[in-house]
């Protein structure tokens, strides 16, 4: 199982909104077939470990291991399960249950049934960190929501005069290059989209560009930012249809204290499993404020700002802590 957690973590960052699977097949104590689900919409972990298998009679005397519950019903691929059975493997170890009601119990009900011996509740506790994204976005009903910011030495978010300043140095910039590509969306508040015109790509390390997020409530973005590029896409929603042919970018949701709320019931309809808030300070305090985060990462930087932006606050201590080149990132998690 162990094996199997190695093998589906290299499918982060492309399988989503599908979970991250590894699959290993055992016979006479050595494994002769593994693989990963590579890519979504692409062919299943189990699939690749069964096509792996040089010798398809070996797999009558294996056991199959799987980190998350082989799935019974027929998406953008075949059943696993079936595919299990008609392989004629006697013995599953899975991890943990599927979160996604259309496979949940079904997969293990449905081997057991064929008299398919199942084994469940390997590494289970890690199984189901490794899929926390998926875990939350289907038992929550909105992404896993993480929270960044950068403060100075002295608590600070943003200078006295808000200018765009750097806090932290050229190795966290690349960490978060590398964070951007590992989850599906970004989001900023009006103020940073205006202020500091990011591009939120993930120009300096090699993957996917997350599906850029705002808000804009009295039309201020203008059609210039580079936010509304053709780089990635972007969803900006409104407390009203903006004019002015951008509509198109725009999805229409209403203000409020119940805005935040509603943006990520509409996410989670979009099938967006995880959600960077890079925010500044008022977008983050928000977040804070619903109960809306299941991590944070805050980098530290050297400076002092002496005035400015507090940064947020999270009421708790930290779980984690490393140095990022001159930085220090700290780590927080949501237990509530």
């Amino acid at each position: 199982m162990k094996r199997c957690l190695e093998l589906a973590i290299l499918g982060k960052g492309c399988v989503a909104p599908n979970p991250m699977v590894g699959c290993v097949i055992v016979y006479g104590g050595n494994i002769i077939g593994e693989g990963y689900h590579e890519k979504f919409g692409e062919a299943h972990a189990e699939v690749n470990a069964i096509s792996a298998v040089s010798d398809p009679q070996l797999m009558a005397k294996s056991t199959l291991y799987v980190n998350l519950e082989p799935c019974r019903h027929i998406g953008k691929t075949a059943a696993c399960a079936d595919l299990i059975l008609n392989s004629n493997i006697p013995k599953v170890v899975i991890g943990c249950r599927d979160a996604n009601p259309a496979v949940h119990g079904g997969g293990v009900e449905y081997l057991e049934e064929n008299s398919c011996e199942v084994v469940l509740g390997m590494k289970e506790v890690e199984c189901l960190e490794l899929n926390r994204r998926f875990f939350t976005f289907h038992q929550k009903q909105r992404p896993y929501i993480i929270l960044k910011w950068a403060e100075s030495r002295d608590g600070f978010i943003a200078p006295a005069d808000q200018k765009q300043q750097w806090i932290t140095g050229d190795e966290s910039k690349r960490l978060v290059h590398k964070w951007r590509t590992e989850e599906q969306a970004i989001m900023v508040g009006t103020n940073t989209a205006v202020v500091d015109n990011p591009a939120l790509t993930a120009r300096v390390w090699l993957g996917e560009n997350p599906i850029r997020i705002t808000v804009d409530n009295k039309g201020r973005i203008p059609t210039t930012s580079q936010i509304l590029n053709d780089e990635a896409e972007t969803i900006i929603y409104s407390d009203r249809v903006i004019e002015g042919g951008r509509t198109a970018k725009y999805v229409e949701v209403a203000g409020g204290t119940e805005q935040l709320p509603a943006i990520m019931a509409d996410l989670h309809k979009r099938e967006v499993t995880s959600l960077m808030v890079e925010g500044g300070q008022q977008l983050l305090n928000s977040f804070i404020k619903c109960g809306l985060w299941d991590e944070a990462r805050v980098f530290t930087g050297t400076t002092d700002f002496i005035e400015g932006s507090k940064a947020p606050q999270l009421g708790s201590e930290h779980h984690d802590e490393e140095a990022v080149g001159d930085d220090t990132l700290r780590l927080y998690y949501n237990k509530a």
